[in-house]
């Protein structure tokens, strides 16, 4: 190590974090993960002044994230082209790297493949029932997702704990399914995720493991986040300045005297 990473060190205090998993039960986190996302993406802080909501509007103004405490997340969709409105609630304890899927997903270009909200799950070992209702379930059985095809259609997601629920999301039949998608990826990871001490939730459905973490090494992974989403907004900017830029005039053959 050199000096200069020596220095950069001194006065600076180990702080004690927890590795959980299932990332499920891992309770809210911080919301800058999915709102400080937006912002990187070019989403706009459309928050109230004096409000304890937080309210970000995608650069097209046609979707909206909202935090309103202690309800939870209200993702709204407007219908434009030939795709219907649409909205997504999840509740307060919802892990903020799930609700990040999904927010992520509506942040970058669409793939061209068609999406498949059930093929994360399978590959994680979840197991499907085809039954009245589509359903997949963890292997803990302590997670599930499940689109409702009778009455009123939704998709009605959730964990609990050995307390009860721990949080759930609904969402219309109509919202985009790459969305839900990023949402699955995100739920059926197998890696743990971070939390502060006296942030772990009081579950013997987890496994915690403790880890020391100095703050240059938690804002560098932070900014590590925010620096891709940046340069994803300015790869597309570029790309659609270049599709607007007019072609060359076609060159002139000599003309022969």
């Amino acid at each position: 190590m050199s000096k200069q990473q020596q220095w950069a060190g001194w006065g600076q205090h180990a702080q004690q974090y927890y590795l959980i998993e299932p990332r499920y039960l891992a309770g809210g986190g911080d919301l800058r993960h999915v709102t400080e996302h937006l912002r990187a993406s070019g989403w706009t802080d459309s928050t109230p002044r004096s409000s304890a909501a937080l309210v970000f509007d995608a650069p097209d103004k046609t979707v909206r994230v909202a935090y309103q405490p202690p309800g939870g997340w209200q993702i709204h969709g407007a219908a434009h082209g030939q795709q219907p409105a649409w909205q997504v609630n999840l509740t307060a304890q919802t892990p903020v790297e799930i609700v990040a899927g999904l927010t992520d997903a509506l942040a970058r270009p669409r793939s061209a493949h068609a999406p498949n909200v059930w093929a994360p799950l399978v590959e994680y070992g979840w197991s499907t029932d085809t039954g009245q209702e589509f359903t997949a379930v963890s292997p803990r059985r302590d997670a599930f997702v499940q689109y409702v095809s009778t009455g009123a259609q939704h998709w009605w997601i959730g964990a609990r704990n050995e307390h009860g629920p721990v949080w759930n999301l609904q969402a219309t039949s109509t919202t985009p399914l790459h969305l839900l998608q990023g949402l699955t990826e995100a739920l059926a990871d197998p890696e743990p995720v971070m939390r502060p001490r006296g942030h772990v939730p009081p579950s013997n459905r987890i496994r915690s493991t403790s880890v020391s973490v100095l703050p240059d090494q938690l804002r560098s992974w932070q900014q590590a986040r925010l620096t891709a989403a940046r340069a994803a907004v300015w790869g597309r900017t570029l790309i659609a300045s270049r599709a607007r830029a007019p072609a060359s005039a076609p060159a002139h053959p000599a003309r022969s005297r």
